[in-house]
């Protein structure tokens, strides 16, 4: 059975102002049809049968929208930052907290568009032995910058940050996509506290407990106004 998937969509969507100032990025209009809409059916056609959405601003409104997943096909279920926000570590250890996944799980952010074998992904992680595993892309700086050095099905070193000692070394990239072990976030997120799960990746990666699954065809998201222009490109070619 193909392991639930979390879809991140707290976030303020700054990049998108002011389209997000009264729609969550979530709902934002892709060729006509709230993103939301094409990412579940994308989830669906996947295998994914369960989701779990980490909401945080205008998160009633991908409530509403969602609902129980039905219309999807899909068994949909919620978690809320609550007052404040807790970021990506965060929101995932309220996730965790709710019981709202099993042992692991799939996470995407709620901008992201993807392909993905999942089956082979999730055997990866199955394998690797290690509490998390992220989909790479080897990018050389062509989509955005490289911030990964990945060899034979590890992620040897990922830090957005992008250190100048590794910095020649890093032609991959974070495709968008990671299963993650409960007891991973258990153990790097206190309860309530904010945290970004980039942070918790980078140590796991420097702690040689991150594997790597490469994929091959680029990724898209509605991050940015020109993410959407590309996404709305490549679905109306019909290459999706």
């Amino acid at each position: 059975m193909p392991l639930p998937v979390v879809v991140l969509a707290g976030g303020l969507a700054t990049r998108m102002r002011p389209a997000t100032e009264s729609v969550p990025k979530a709902l934002l209009p892709v060729n006509g049809s709230p993103f939301a809409d094409i990412q579940l059916a994308w989830l669906r056609s996947l295998g994914v049968t369960d989701v779990v959405y980490s909401v945080g601003y205008l998160g009633d409104s991908i409530v509403r929208h969602v609902g129980d997943g039905g219309q999807f096909g899909l068994r949909v279920r919620y978690a809320a930052d609550g007052e404040r926000p807790l970021g990506t570590g965060g929101a995932l250890r309220v996730v965790i907290d709710s019981g709202a996944v099993p042992e692991s799980f799939g996470v995407i952010n709620g901008d992201s568009y993807l392909s993905l074998d999942l089956p082979r992904v999730e055997a990866a992680f199955a394998e690797s032995g290690c509490p998390a595993l992220m989909t790479v892309m080897h990018n050389r700086n062509r989509w955005e910058a490289s911030n990964v050095v990945y060899r034979d099905g590890r992620v040897i070193v990922y830090d957005k940050t992008r250190p100048e000692a590794w910095r020649d070394r890093m032609e991959w990239i974070d495709y968008g996509f990671a299963v993650i072990s409960r007891q991973a976030i258990l153990d790097g997120v206190a309860p309530g506290a904010s945290a970004d799960l980039s942070d918790l990746m980078r140590d796991l990666s420097l702690s040689g407990r991150l594997a790597g699954f490469e994929v091959t065809e680029r990724f898209y998201e509605i991050g940015s106004p020109q993410g959407l222009a590309d996404l709305e490109r490549h679905l109306s070619s019909g290459a999706a």
